[in-house]
């Protein structure tokens, strides 16, 4: 190579040399980027959602005197209050098909006023014109879903004292009879052996 080659490969050089370090400068981050290009901590989700919530630049509700205020807290508790009731409702029905026998749907029960009817053994027929009936009911337990065996006794209207002890019978709800009797027989549906 001659001096001029070398001259030229030189200015080239110093030139490039020149540029170059206004180029990585340029492409270099500043010290404040380098610290946030490094990865975030891993947050929890409560976190993220604060985090979120602080950037959130929506517009802020117009100011309301205290009886505007008033009136949505109202207007807020009238809603959650028929729900309520309506949840209530809803419930009741549930409580009563879970302890009706007869498989008679609670909603016509709810609407006709239907009398409620139970069919049992009589156990004690001593009284007169009363007997004494044994309900065994099974039902699954509310929470467990275990199915609960009980036993119920009620006092019955027998007026013609046909239902002996033992006997299979059904009764249905009356109006109070006396201090324990709310209960009428209809039917001996099976007569003891």
């Amino acid at each position: 190579m001659t001096d001029a080659e070398n001259n030229e490969t030189t200015d080239e050089a110093a030139e490039a040399a020149a540029e170059a370090p206004a180029e990585p400068e340029a492409a270099a981050p500043a010290p404040a980027e380098a610290a946030d290009a490094e990865p975030e901590p891993a947050l929890s989700p409560k976190e993220r959602r604060k985090r979120d919530r602080s950037r959130h630049s929506g517009d802020a509700r117009p100011e309301r005197d205290a009886a505007a205020r008033d009136a949505e807290r109202r207007e807020r508790r009238a809603k959650k209050a028929v729900a309520r009731r309506a949840w209530r409702v809803k419930s009741r029905e549930r409580r009563r098909a879970a302890s009706s026998g007869e498989g008679t749907p609670p909603a016509e029960k709810v609407s006709t006023g239907a009398r409620r009817i139970r069919q049992g053994v009589v156990v004690s027929d001593k009284a007169d014109k009363t007997i004494t009936v044994q309900i065994d009911m099974a039902r699954p337990h509310r929470t467990y879903g275990k199915i609960v065996r009980t036993t119920a006794t009620l006092h019955a209207h027998d007026e013609r004292n046909e239902a002996g002890a033992g006997d299979t019978v059904r009764v249905v709800e009356s109006r109070p009879l006396s201090r324990t009797k709310r209960w009428r027989l209809v039917e001996i549906v099976e007569r003891a052996r």
